[in-house]
């Protein structure tokens, strides 16, 4: 790992890495696959364009021994996809357009090795027919770490039926308000930067699909999940307490917060570490003559710096970013004095071998510390080492524990602060930002003093109050080790692999997961996650926009609607195929993305002619081995009526996917609802709750209630449709989204049939068509799961309002 190497690689690549080896190493647990990015770039180290990497296990014990293939294999693996240019870098902001080709990918790597692990884990049984197929082994759960995981997360979970769990790491909303509250950049300068409403939109996103978000303290779920559209605290407590009751939520949804702190790696941690020792070693490095064995590279590269290195060191260790705040810790040691004469400062800040070639904002930060060491004439009191390698960083920490010294954390925001628990296992103080992780590190090890990162006078006073006392100084180094226990790996995966058992809804049996026994005193770095205290009191009652009926589970109309889902006049009892024909030798589908409307709304035949011939005869010579699927907004009837006035026989296509994806029917069979994929997106939808929230809160302060209102003939169970008779009487698909998220409601909304309909439909079918059809391939066994999908727009131009 090249940690602090630039913003793409700080403390989080760490932690995601060490994850997955440690859960692999967890009972029960027997494959964890860790999907990222492949990079054939001679920028990067070699290893980032290999495709596959077995990570090494932190122990042995609960897994599995065989290491297996790169399919049925056990362990942890690191899986590298393409996913844009391969000899390209691309910093994270900018990889949002790869984002569908990732999804793309990794729906085929997640289909494979669930086949593979099904053959290897529980084959037919011995008297099968010869043709039997072993039931695949999907995911236990798909994890999302960071925003744009997250959506990749949300779109596999949908397209695969399978739990989806995320972390945030670091938020966009609260990276936003930090940087507006710094002053140094306006609005459209941070969202030319850091793409941040693109960001923010994707951790919406992964709030709307998630069972669960793993937070490391509760600060994050209250001042930083609480920001968001999609996350009330209150209404999330509120729900969880009427499902406990019986009671119906009404559509409503919020996901699950866990507070599971990270855990560490102790492997390198020895005795000497935790010892009160002197500081011998440090004296020998002064007389290198004296000393019995070498010592860390390192600690002379450090020591070089200082004109007397016998002083104390306050260490900073983080990569050259604006938000981990280095440039008021310097202001701080340059401006006291007396600070400068007690301590020397170290600060380590990543790698570079030219600030000029160094991306991003790291440079500037760089330059922003020289410029300093020059303002104050620290000369002699800093070192800023050029180069460190990830096995040095243990040795830094010692060497500053040698001296006597104390690290700080004083970045502006900290999600955790996976230093902080570092610098406590080799028994270094610490001082650390009040924003964030920090205050729940050290509400459990007692090991340091919290201040406010926009204050240089409270981290000089901190400071001075850990270096000065010596008796503060060693009670907090014994408080660090004595509770540093409760941040390793084994503790932080059975509490993991508990919540998940608990709050992820597995619809298969094989899925559910049996997992060591967590304490409840335990459960949380927080403490119990009980609501008596915190719902004492509190009413049940919810903003309710449709029914006021306390007890009203769903809507009879869904049942009846569900009986009447197959007429038999609607079945197909003779069609161009023969009844027995099932599309399971198809090599790969062709989804044809078609919405050709006039400005009136109504189909344009012509248009619509033009687009099936075209993609028809782009594909000729096929011989059976490419299937066809028509991917539209308009209702199954008025897909079969359009064509047929096309002169196109609807059974030519393997399926078609009508209302924006929230009906699949195969016309080869019959022309109604395929009720599997009715059950599959069914998840999470609200269904008659929010029928009559939607037009209060779509129309226009100045709109008339015709201007959108309930279109019964283009709905169905799974589809509200709605005529938009004024499309400037209405609202854009994002104002309307957020209102729903606010209240709770998680669907998707798209415009349709030259904007005079809206159709809102389930999460589940929101996936643009490739990933309804991505969601065929699997259970057809297609050997591409990745459809190839030409599109046809239609000539207006509000149908992609936002």
């Amino acid at each position: 790992m090249e940690l602090g190497r630039d913003s793409d690689t700080g403390g989080q690549v760490k932690y995601v890495v060490e994850l997955a080896r440690a859960l692999a190493a967890t009972a029960g647990v027997h494959r964890v696959d860790l999907l990222t990015r492949q990079i054939s770039c001679p920028d990067v180290d070699w290893t980032y364009g290999e495709p596959l990497e077995m990570l090494e296990r932190l122990s042995s014990g609960g897994a599995d021994d065989d290491d297996g293939d790169e399919c049925g294999g056990a362990g942890a693996y690191i899986v590298r996809l393409p996913c844009g240019p391969r000899d390209q870098y691309i910093p994270k902001e900018e990889l949002w357009p790869h984002i569908p080709e990732f999804v793309d990918r990794a729906l085929s790597h997640v289909t494979n090795v669930a086949r593979a692990l099904g053959e290897q884990l529980q084959p037919p049984p011995s008297d099968a027919p010869a043709t039997a197929l072993a039931a695949p082994v999907w995911p236990y759960v798909i994890h999302g770490h960071y925003a744009d995981a997250a959506e990749v997360a949300a779109n596999l979970a949908s397209a695969l039926n399978v739990p989806m769990v995320m972390t945030g790491h670091s938020l966009g909303r609260n990276k936003l308000e930090q940087l507006l509250k710094l002053g140094r950049m306006h609005g459209p300068e941070i969202q030319g930067t850091y793409k941040i409403a693109r960001r923010i939109e994707a951790e919406e996103t992964g709030l709307d699909t998630a069972e669960m978000v793993v937070t490391s303290t509760k600060q994050e779920i209250e001042e930083q999940w609480g920001l968001y559209d999609g996350f009330d605290l209150m209404v999330e407590r509120k729900l969880r307490v009427r499902q406990r009751r019986g009671v119906s939520s009404l559509g409503r949804y919020m996901p699950r917060m866990a507070v599971i702190p990270p855990g560490m790696d102790f492997s390198f941690v020895d005795t000497q570490d935790t010892a009160d020792g002197d500081g011998a070693d440090l004296q020998l490095l002064i007389d290198p003559a004296k000393a019995k064995k070498a010592l860390p590279p390192i600690w002379s590269e450090v020591l070089r710096f200082f004109t007397n290195p016998h002083k104390p060191m306050i260490l900073a260790l983080s990569r050259p970013d604006p938000k981990k705040n280095i440039t008021t810790l310097l202001k701080a040691y340059g401006e006291s004095r007396k600070l400068r004469e007690l301590a020397n400062l170290t600060l380590i800040l990543g790698n570079r071998d030219d600030i000029d070639d160094m991306a991003g904002g790291g440079g500037t930060v760089l330059t922003a510390v020289l410029k300093l060491i020059d303002r104050y004439d620290l000369y002699g009191q800093v070192a800023y080492p050029k180069h460190h390698k990830q096995t040095d960083v243990p040795h830094i920490y010692r060497l500053a524990a040698k001296t006597k010294g104390v690290f700080i954390n004083p970045a502006l925001v900290e999600p955790f602060g996976l230093t902080i628990i570092e610098a406590a296992a080799y028994g270094l103080p610490v001082v650390a930002t009040k924003n964030g992780g920090p205050v729940d590190i050290l509400k459990a090890l007692h090991n340091g003093l919290l201040v406010d990162p926009h204050s240089a006078e409270a981290i000089t006073g901190a400071l001075l109050s850990l270096l000065a006392d010596k008796g503060q100084w060693l009670e907090s180094r014994r408080n660090g080790l004595r509770n540093i226990h409760r941040f390793s790996w084994p503790h932080h995966c059975r509490l993991y692999l508990s919540h998940v058992a608990a709050y992820c809804d597995h619809p298969s049996p094989h899925q559910r997961l049996r997992v060591p026994g967590v304490p409840s005193a335990s459960a949380s770095m927080g403490g119990d996650d009980s609501l008596s205290d915190s719902l004492r009191g509190l009413s049940l009652q919810i903003s309710v926009d449709a029914s006021n009926d306390l007890n009203a589970g769903d809507s009879a109309a869904l049942i009846m609607d569900a009986l009447r889902r197959r007429p038999a006049a609607d079945r197909r009892e003779g069609s161009g195929r023969a009844l027995g024909f099932a599309p399971g030798r198809r090599q790969r589908l062709l989804v044809v993305a078609v919405d050709c409307y006039g400005d009136d709304g109504k189909p344009d035949v012509e248009q619509l002619k033009k687009a099936i011939d075209a993609a028809m005869s782009a594909s000729d010579g096929a011989g059976g081995r490419q299937g066809y699927v028509l991917s539209t907004g308009m209702t199954i009837p008025e897909t079969a009526e359009t064509l047929k006035a096309c002169g196109a026989d609807p059974a030519g296509f393997d399926a078609l996917i009508c209302s924006s994806g929230a009906e699949i029917c195969y016309p080869w069979k019959e022309l109604t609802a395929d009720e599997e994929y009715s059950g599959h997106v069914a998840f999470r939808w609200p269904g008659d709750h929010v029928k009559t929230v939607v037009p209060r809160l779509g129309k226009a302060d100045d709109a008339q209630a015709s201007d959108l209102a309930v279109d019964v003939s283009a709905g169905s169970v799974h589809c509200h449709a709605y005529a938009a008779t004024d499309a400037s009487k209405v609202k854009k698909v994002d104002s309307i989204r957020q209102a729903l998220r606010m209240r709770g409601f998680r669907c998707n909304l798209v415009y349709t049939r030259a904007c005079t309909r809206l159709n809102v439909i389930p999460l589940s079918a929101s996936r643009p068509c490739r990933y309804s059809g991505a969601s065929i391939s699997p259970r057809w066994r297609c050997s591409s799961a990745r459809p190839e999908t030409p599109t046809a727009r239609s000539s207006c131009r509000g149908c992609t309002r936002r």
